[in-house]
């Protein structure tokens, strides 16, 4: 079972009291961007095997989202944090390339 720790309230919960939100960071398109810009937004992620980073929302607690780092092989949670970021922090990433050699690392 998935357990992730909600980096606003502290809990531990079970994905049982999550909600997933597919894939993290996602470069929003608007007005006037192209079709295919919209499209990719839209319809194009990421899903790799091995190290990823999703949006979680702690439905069952605080109703906050938040990003996690976790291995979809292993199902090994590196870390979670804040929602209201652009990319990973710069600890996790490195923690994750320790623990994972030859990982390509964040974009």
């Amino acid at each position: 079972m998935l357990i992730l720790e909600c980096p606003y309230c502290g809990v531990m919960a079970d994905e049982t009291e999550l909600a997933a939100g597919g894939e993290a960071h996602l470069k929003r398109e608007g007005p006037g961007s192209s079709d295919a810009d919209f499209e990719a937004y839209l319809f194009d992620r990421m899903n790799p095997k091995g190290v990823h980073f999703e949006r979680w929302r702690h439905a069952s607690g605080c109703g906050k989202w938040f990003h996690a780092a976790r291995n979809t092989v292993t199902l090994e949670v590196y870390g979670t944090y804040s929602a209201q970021v652009s990319e990973p922090p710069k600890a996790l990433v490195t923690a994750i390339k320790r623990k994972v050699p030859g990982w390509e690392g964040w974009m």
